[in-house]
């Protein structure tokens, strides 16, 4: 006779469900700033396949920002400076992402694996494990708390006490059918294919290449050595899911639509997809929040997904970290939605954007787009405006509720921030002064808990700037009294406008 026992009870400050890279990158920015972080994910192992491929150069910013710097993936990747665009196999047009005005000014191809493995690397330095095969099944919010039970692999249950609950869970996420969250959008009618093979015969070493063909797309992504990632798209097969290619379809649509002389070989990983477009309007729900798929799912059409939901993470983490050390107000955490909302809107539309450009099937339409194409980029200010985007340093916040009022002719309220080379990283979440030292010295006396205890030097346009956590301008002036308004507003209100 097999004697029940009672589940077990645990607490924690915050629970992280999800153990990919959006998880991760939370858990690890919570444990810097001092937070007492669970991650749990209910797979046995983190991926071994390539998955999303790119670190962007303002992911590469803000991970450069936390513990370890960003060093460690640099190593592990290979640098891609310039991505070339073909009609058919005539070259076209061509962006050079070392225009953008980054300490990382490229596109770090690195698979989904290695980003995994090195984010649990730094997580390990800090302390803390990925709890793996450990299944939430039920979760129960209240303005006190979240209560979670989570399954082991024995068959045991624990429930746990959470202050909060965050959401990193994937495109099925249970934290987001658990708070009703509605996930609307669409599944475009078409199939993809991916190959994660090995080519020779690559003329362009560490470049990517695009290719519009009459019948679809074509693109090819270095991932190392002789490995590439090549998608294409196809038309939708009457089946409940893509299938699967083979070897001999890859090769087909290299030979149809790529460069010639490219021969695949050796595959690593071959899969179908179909692309959904789907978003939640709401990223808090209480003390849940929702981050990463969880909350937004689109074309994979400029690699922006994963580096979406990772800033998703960097947004959240400082916010929650001043509330549960009492450093902010509760209200802080509203302005996580209208931010991160809004970038998960911009970044659906020109995803989706793409995509249709890249799969049009009218002749006529196509030859105006390759004009067009041709023509745009041929100026320098189109071609830097579409590295910037593609590079995520165009992200911002214009319309944010915790921007104050800034300095005319200066960077405006919700600007990024260009990093300062050796800021060192912080182990707590605190806004950073750029003004003389003598201007700081009252301000970071006031409040020594809200504010870096060195000062940068000043901004263009402003003889005083304050920068929050996450490298975006919070506020700007020639008075200190703007400034100490505002860091009194963000301890009391949480909102600063």
């Amino acid at each position: 006779m097999t004697q029940s026992t009672s589940p077990s009870t645990s607490m924690c400050q915050v629970l992280v469900v999800g153990g990919g890279p959006v998880g991760m990158t939370m858990a690890s920015e919570l444990a810097r700033y001092g937070i007492s972080a669970r991650i749990v994910d209910k797979a046995p192992a983190r991926t071994d396949k390539s998955k999303a491929l790119v670190l962007w150069s303002r992911t590469l910013e803000l991970l450069d920002d936390g513990p370890g710097g960003a060093d460690a993936f640099i190593s592990a990747g290979l640098v891609t400076r310039t991505i070339r665009i073909f009609n058919a196999a005539e070259p076209m047009a061509r962006l050079d992402l070392d225009s953008v005005a980054s300490p990382f000014p490229f596109a770090l191809m690195l698979p989904q694996s290695e980003t995994e493995r090195l984010l649990e690397t730094r997580l390990a330095g800090q302390g803390i494990r990925v709890e793996r095969n450990v299944e939430v099944t039920a979760i129960d919010g209240s303005a006190a708390g979240v209560t979670a039970v989570l399954s082991h692999a024995d068959g045991s249950q624990e429930t746990v006490q959470a202050d909060w609950l965050i959401g990193c869970d994937g495109a099925h996420s249970l934290v987001r059918h658990s708070v009703g969250a509605q996930f609307e959008g669409e599944t475009l009618a078409s199939d993809w294919v991916l190959g994660d093979v090995h080519l020779t015969g690559y003329r362009h070493g560490s470049d990517i290449e695009v290719h519009w063909h009459r019948e679809g797309v074509l693109i090819v992504f270095p991932i190392g050595s002789d490995r590439f990632r090549v998608i294409a798209d196809c038309p939708m097969a009457a089946t409940a899911q893509a299938p699967v290619p083979d070897m001999a379809e890859i090769q087909s649509l290299i030979d149809r639509r790529g460069a010639a002389g490219l021969t695949a070989h050796d595959p690593v990983w071959l899969a179908g997809f179909r692309i959904n477009d789907r978003k939640v309007s709401a990223y808090r729900h209480g003390r849940i929040f929702l981050a990463g798929d969880a909350a937004h799912i689109h074309s994979p059409a400029g690699g922006q997904g994963m580096n979406t939901g990772m800033q998703d993470a960097i947004n959240l983490a400082w916010k929650l970290a001043m509330v549960a050390h009492g450093t902010g107000a509760d209200a802080l955490l509203d302005s996580y939605t209208p931010e991160r909302s809004a970038v998960g809107d911009r970044v659906l539309a020109e995803a989706g954007r793409l995509t249709k450009v890249a799969t049009l099937r009218n002749p006529l339409v196509q030859d105006i787009r390759n004009w067009a194409f041709h023509t745009i980029l041929g100026f320098a200010a189109a071609r830097h405006a579409a590295a910037n985007t593609a590079s995520e340093l165009a992200v911002h916040y214009p319309h944010s509720p915790l921007n104050g009022p800034t300095a005319p002719g200066g960077l405006k309220a919700g600007d990024r921030v260009p990093p300062v080379p050796g800021k060192a990283c912080t182990d707590r979440p605190v806004f950073t002064l750029c003004a003389e030292a003598g201007i700081a010295t009252d301000i970071i006396a006031a409040h020594p808990d809200l504010v870096a205890t060195a000062a940068l030097p000043p901004l263009p346009g402003a003889a005083l700037s304050l920068v929050r956590p996450d490298g975006y301008l919070a506020a700007s002036g020639d008075d200190p009294a703007v400034v100490l308004r505002y860091l009194d507003a963000v301890r009391t209100l949480g909102r600063a406008g």
